[in-house]
């Protein structure tokens, strides 16, 4: 398989605190990677890291969901590629929502549950509802790699679990940082641990089971 990323010894510091230290990581073509831990574990950190290597190989739907409330859950799904047209384009599109894009895009919103929505401000949106226009927008994106730092976390585990399978069959590698061990199981085929900035396990999903994840995070006060 292509390696995509290789990083040995990886540190990253904010002010006096590493917030990774010495790890090593290796992202290859045809992967699906779940990062597992508590909060402040360093998975935010590596998501971001993956995200400046690749670049525009990589889709990535933030924490935050870089969401723009202003403005309609089209326009902040038509954001995810933004650059394929000018800059008059964008603006037309901006008053005059293109034909060809907003077709596109009311199909995608149908198929993670936000049919008819489209023309709603994002501010007006659920959590959940949010975090289902950001995974539109970062499948809008069309990118082989997709990048997630707890995209699911305000769906409840089952609707979390179908819309993930629907984003990672739109992705031919991913890398996901969860709050669910179950969910890292379910749908990836390998798991990474970390623990205080550092790597803890990096195994096969089928090396692992649910009592060894609840054990890691329980050894750690707890998932988040």
């Amino acid at each position: 398989m292509t390696l995509l990323f290789a990083a040995s010894e990886l540190c990253v510091r904010r002010g006096e605190r590493a917030v990774l230290s010495g790890i090593s990581f290796a992202l290859r073509a045809g992967e699906r990677v779940a990062l597992v831990g508590t909060s402040g574990a360093g998975k935010s950190t590596l998501i971001a890291e993956l995200h400046r290597a690749l670049e525009d190989e990589a889709a990535l739907c933030p924490q935050d969901l870089g969401l723009v409330d202003a403005l309609s859950v089209y326009h902040n799904v038509y954001m995810g590629r933004l650059e394929e047209r000018s800059f008059l384009a964008n603006l037309w599109n901006l008053f005059f929502p293109l034909p060809a894009p907003r077709r596109e895009v009311t199909a995608l919103l149908a198929e993670f549950g936000l049919a008819g929505r489209w023309r709603e401000p994002v501010g007006r949106l659920s959590g959940g509802e949010r975090q289902r226009v950001a995974l539109c927008r970062a499948c809008f994106r069309r990118r082989p790699v997709f990048l997630g730092d707890e995209p699911v976390s305000n769906l409840d585990p089952e609707q979390g679990r179908r819309l993930l399978r629907q984003v990672l069959e739109r992705h031919s590698t991913a890398v996901v940082a969860l709050h669910d061990p179950a969910l890292a199981l379910d749908c990836f085929d390998r798991i990474v641990g970390l623990a205080g900035g550092r790597l803890a396990f990096d195994r096969p999903a089928t090396a692992l089971d649910r009592r060894f994840l609840a054990d890691f995070y329980l050894d750690r006060g707890g998932v988040s």
